[in-house]
């Protein structure tokens, strides 16, 4: 079997914050690749400033490039919405019955886990490597502790970004260049197609 980890994201836009990590959990964890699960619409968020659902997937696609190890997954796109990670992970369990699935996220997420939709279940059948987020704060919750007591957890010592997309699209609002902060190819389509100048 091979060992998947899934990066869920709405990657609006996918930055080098995430390309780091992901090359991280590849290269420095027993991860042999990293699915980039692009979500259409996640229920703790607000869409206001979200890009339609396929140019935020062809932009992790420019990302990842010929990187045999990354792939982009638009899989949330054919299911219900809002997506959420129980339903989407099992789904990919079904499809792909030879992989192992874990779930890779930030220090910041696994403090909202006693939000998520049936999340007994998803620590039951899914492994959490996570990475450290400077701003995230664990406040006192009993379901929380109970749930953090009983999940799996790998901490990956990946290095901290305090990167954003909420950053980088208010550079972009403000005519800032933000070449720096993303893969070539996704900055070029940025600029091609005018996003978040407004």
């Amino acid at each position: 079997m091979s060992k998947v980890g899934l990066y869920f994201g709405s990657f609006n836009p996918v930055h080098i914050g995430h390309m780091i990590i992901a090359g991280y959990m590849k290269e420095f964890t027993d991860l042999e690749e990293i699915w980039f699960v692009v979500s259409p619409l996640n229920p703790l968020k607000k869409k206001e400033t979200l890009l339609a659902d396929y140019h935020r997937l062809y932009m992790v696609e420019l990302a990842i490039g010929d990187n045999y190890y990354f792939r982009a997954s638009d899989i949330e796109f054919r299911l219900p919405s809002p997506s959420y990670t129980i339903d989407t992970a099992v789904r990919l369990t079904e499809k792909h019955p030879d992989n192992q699935f874990v779930l890779v996220m930030g220090e910041d997420n696994l403090y909202t886990l006693h939000k998520w939709k049936n999340v007994m279940e998803l620590i039951r059948w899914f492994h959490l490597y996570v990475y450290p987020r400077p701003e995230a704060v664990k406040k006192p919750d009993m379901l929380l502790n109970e749930i953090l007591e009983r999940a799996v957890i790998k901490w990956v010592n990946a290095p901290l970004m305090d990167l954003s997309g909420t950053f980088i699209r208010n550079g972009i609002k403000h005519g800032k260049d933000m070449s720096y902060f993303l893969p070539p190819a996704v900055w070029k389509y940025i600029q091609d197609m005018h996003f978040y100048e407004k």
